[in-house]
């Protein structure tokens, strides 16, 4: 119990997020924790329609969420996926040239963001196939490469030619 001459002042006009705990961590420690013996096709199918579904969703009210990955999904307690960091996220604009910025990571970019052309929600697609990729295999289609060699030119060539 505070003393008398102390007061507390609850603060004004405060903003609160509260957002659900998820105990599963990253889908991309998941995959790499069972990258040895892979995922049973049952378990990859249904973190392929969780991570659809989302996308549907936020697709719907024309969010483009501009770096969809592994690193950016969490699993729940029940192995339930959920999309997450909005940082980059933006709604699609109604002129298409207004999105052109390179934005997200590049292992999972689309070429037309890699390169600097217009693009939407499309880009997210493109993204959950790369992520489908690494569901599926539990690793990434291009894990050799460095983030030296994917801002070169030669990475440009096989990737957007």
């Amino acid at each position: 119990m505070a003393p008398e001459s102390v007061k507390i002042d609850k603060p004004q006009n405060v903003c609160c997020l509260v957002v659900e705990y998820l105990a599963g961590g990253t889908l991309k420690s998941y995959l790499i924790k069972n990258r040895i013996k892979k995922l049973p096709l049952k378990v990859v199918v249904r973190i392929a329609l969780d991570i659809a579904r989302g996308l549907s969703y936020m697709h719907s009210l024309n969010i483009v969420h501009r770096d969809v990955k592994t690193e950016n999904m969490l699993l729940d307690k029940e192995g339930r996926v959920k999309i997450t960091d909005f940082g980059v996220s933006r709604v699609e604009a109604a002129n298409l040239s207004e999105m052109t910025v390179r934005t997200g990571t590049v292992g999972y970019m689309a070429p037309e963001v890699f390169i600097g052309i217009p693009y939407d929600r499309k880009c997210d697609v493109y993204s959950f196939g790369i992520c489908l990729w690494e569901i599926y295999c539990c690793s990434m289609p291009f894990y050799n490469i460095t983030s030296i060699e994917e801002s070169s030119p030669a990475f440009y060539k096989v990737c957007c030619e």
